[in-house]
């Protein structure tokens, strides 16, 4: 178990570069599988969620030349060894399952257990099972193994929820699919985006990436490619909640400005707001001298909730929260996604946090609120930097257990956060 030291009071300013997003790099290795011919992938973000998933694809026949520094990695995966995955490498990772469209489109069958990852909730599988029975295949799912099997053809899919991994595992399928698929109710994450131009980069045709109506039309084969992967804007945000709650100033670079049209309403509820650079590619945040909470007309008591893109994204609930503990102002939080994903508050009420938890998805938020240090061990990855983003602001000193989580999802923190004159080590 990996532990963080955090000295508290100190302040978070400078530059930090951010790195690839997570969520849009786990599909686009798993997408690799899909051609015989060398996958290239750039700005992979160096946490250990990527290295297992490349470790996986390896199992699968793929041969990975991986520069973890220069953040690439290509794949070659002429002839697939297999279409199982153990339980031991889907437990690490819940996106192991985003191997099953891939294996299903390339192999003709598919064999995972059910897959791990955070313990934020219940989060489905019914969503992938019935866009696979509408491609064509047959699906089993039993209590240890989850089978698919079956020669695909185009269809006409209505999501019955707006799925993230649903939508890029039954667009992975369906671009090497017989006809035309028709996806309603897509989620349109920047990240489905990126999977999209990846695949048609490799030669399939896809229209309506981003929106809730993707078209794809089926091809023979698919070809190699050179692709990169987008800017992690939860990262981006997390490291604004840090500067903005100790009073730094920061600088981002290597922005895509686009997907921070989604997260600024939410930050200026909180007095964080920034400015964009589209030609550098620079986020630039000042902060203000006394942040207040814009309540609603009427002076009525806001809320925040979270919902599928363009709402404000579930990862970053937590971080909010901690940023409205140091704000003054009163805030309803409302998450509506994952029933587990609040129960972390209890460790922010231990610092001092003026935080009610109504049930499950909802808690009100008062601030600002003085917070101590104490030791605190990570749930899951958003959870642990939002308790890492707490202790940056607290007095005293802290220690955040488990913080091998944290690594899941962002690059070398204790590093990058002593960059910027955080007073962070591991041990």
């Amino acid at each position: 178990m990996s532990r963080l030291s955090i000295q508290g009071g100190r302040t978070i300013s400078g530059t930090h570069a951010v790195s690839g997003n997570k969520n849009a790099a786990l599909p686009m290795i798993a997408a690799a599988l899909l051609s015989a011919e060398p996958v290239t992938i750039r700005n992979l973000p160096d946490i250990s969620d990527v290295a297992v998933m490349l470790e996986a694809a390896a199992k699968f026949g793929a041969k990975v030349v991986r520069d973890a520094a220069a953040g690439t990695a290509t794949l070659t995966t002429p002839k697939l060894k297999t279409a199982r995955i153990s339980s031991e490498m889907a437990a690490k990772l819940r996106t192991s399952f985003l191997f099953a469209g891939p294996l299903l489109a390339r192999a003709g069958r598919a064999s995972l257990p059910p897959p791990g990852g955070d313990a934020i909730g219940h989060r489905r599988l019914d969503t992938h099972f019935a866009g696979f029975k509408a491609l064509g295949a047959k699906a089993v799912a039993g209590r240890k193994t989850l089978r698919f099997r079956g020669e695909l053809k185009g269809a006409k899919i209505l999501l019955d929820e707006a799925s993230v991994t649903a939508t890029e595992n039954i667009l992975m399928a369906a671009v090497l699919a017989k006809g035309r698929t028709e996806l309603y109710n897509a989620a349109s994450e920047p990240h489905i985006a990126d999977l999209a131009a990846m695949l048609n980069a490799m030669g399939a045709k896809i229209e309506g990436a981003g929106t809730n109506l993707i078209r794809v039309e089926g091809v023979e084969k698919l070809s190699g490619c050179d692709a990169r992967v987008g800017c992690d804007y939860i990262e981006a945000g997390s490291y604004i909640a840090a500067a903005a709650v100790t009073g730094g100033e920061l600088v981002l670079t290597g922005i895509d400005p686009e997907p921070f049209a989604v997260l600024e309403g939410a930050f200026k509820r909180f007095g964080v707001t920034w400015t964009i650079s589209a030609t550098d590619k620079t986020l630039r945040y000042v902060p203000k001298k006394h942040r207040r909470m814009r309540y609603d007309l009427g002076d009525a008591i806001p809320s925040v909730a979270d919902g599928p893109w363009p709402a404000f994204p579930s990862d970053l609930m937590s971080i909010l929260i901690v940023l409205a503990s140091q704000t003054r102002g009163t805030c309803l939080f409302f998450e509506k996604m994952f029933e587990s994903r609040l129960y972390f508050v209890d460790n922010l009420r231990q610092m001092g946090a003026k935080i009610v938890q109504c049930d499950p998805h909802r808690v009100v938020v008062t601030g600002p609120s003085q917070l101590y240090g104490g030791t605190f061990s990570s749930p899951d990855i958003r959870a642990g930097i939002a308790l890492v983003i707490a202790a940056l602001a607290a007095k005293g000193n802290s220690s955040i257990l488990n913080a091998e989580i944290i690594d899941r999802g962002y690059v070398a923190v204790e590093k990058c956060l002593s960059s910027l004159g955080a007073g962070v080590s591991r041990s």
